[in-house]
């Protein structure tokens, strides 16, 4: 992104959490962890971009009001409202990304990203088989009628990667032998699964299992696009469209760097596009918009540009 667009795009972002909050969707609204998750590394972002401490004054108030909110004496609550009770492991992960971002200004926070990640992994893994996809509020067990991500050893992989190669060291080691065994056969379809598998591979991307997904993710995606200006929800489903999914293709394609004139065709496409639903107010779709936008550091610069 030339110096032009990211400043266009810093300006967009700013204006859009100026609405939010003017609007209570975020952060003065209702806590969610994925959309907070993205929110703190959008704060993060904005900081190194500006250097303005008061981003990263919000990124801490916003930590703390997650936990104070969602924490748990293990984990994290998926989110505020009655429906959202239990833990995702794929939002716990995300969430523990953002800490490891915070963390690269305020040491403590890579700390607090350790620690939560040593609460979760034993309850969450079982060894030989996966990652249950959905725990427990008290992570005492699986939720009713869940099993295992088919992404979740990925998002803990990278995520624990990002804190710690050292103090996560044996938890790491548990989430390749569980890539190891899913690595050949999985085949995403899902929008929102393919740009976060996308963004995932960046990080490692001499790695077998990241030179293999990011093959198929984007053969997959291409079969995808509608020429209106989004991606569909799934290549059996052409019509259906979500903003904040395609925000994530969007993240994804940016951190492997393919696609860029169809990253910016549904940029434009979903400013004016409303589904009529709860969705058009909701505040994922917003966040996930500014980090289409700016992903700043959702985005590793170095190891992109070192293996292009």
């Amino acid at each position: 992104m030339n110096a032009a667009a990211n400043a266009e795009a810093i300006a967009y972002v700013r204006n859009k959490l100026r609405w939010m909050h003017s609007q209570q969707i975020w952060p003065n609204g209702l806590r969610y962890l994925w959309t907070d998750a993205f929110g703190v590394v959008l704060l993060v972002s904005l900081f190194e971009e500006l250097g303005e401490r008061p981003f990263l004054d919000d990124a801490e108030w916003l930590v703390a009001d997650v936990n104070r909110v969602l924490g748990r004496p293990l984990g994290i609550r998926i989110g505020e409202e009655p429906d959202r009770d239990g833990q995702y492991f794929h939002y716990l992960a995300m969430w523990l990304f953002a800490l490891a971002m915070l963390g690269r200004h305020i040491p403590d926070y890579k700390q607090l990203g350790i620690d939560l990640a040593r609460q979760i992994h034993e309850p969450f893994l079982v060894r030989g088989r996966g990652v249950i996809w959905k725990m427990q509020e008290d992570l005492s067990g699986p939720y009713p009628g869940v099993g295992f991500g088919a992404m979740d050893a990925y998002d803990g992989y990278v995520s624990y990667r990002m804190l710690d190669d050292d103090a996560l060291s044996s938890e790491i080691a548990d989430m390749q032998t569980l890539i190891d065994e899913y690595n050949p056969t999985l085949n995403i379809t899902q929008d929102l699964g393919i740009g976060m598998m996308l963004w995932l591979t960046h990080f490692f991307p001499t790695e077998e299992w990241a030179k293999l997904q990011k093959q198929r993710c984007l053969e997959t995606l291409d079969s995808m696009w509608n020429s209106a200006g989004y991606f569909c929800r799934e290549p059996y489903l052409p019509d259906t469209r979500f903003a904040f999914t395609n925000f994530g293709v969007s993240v994804g394609l940016q951190a492997v760097d393919k696609m860029p004139e169809r990253v910016g065709q549904l940029n434009e496409y979903f400013k004016s596009y409303r589904s009529g639903d709860e969705y058009d107010q909701a505040a994922i779709t917003h966040v996930m918009e500014c980090s289409s936008h700016l992903p700043g550091c959702l985005i590793n610069k170095t190891t992109r540009e070192s293996h292009d």
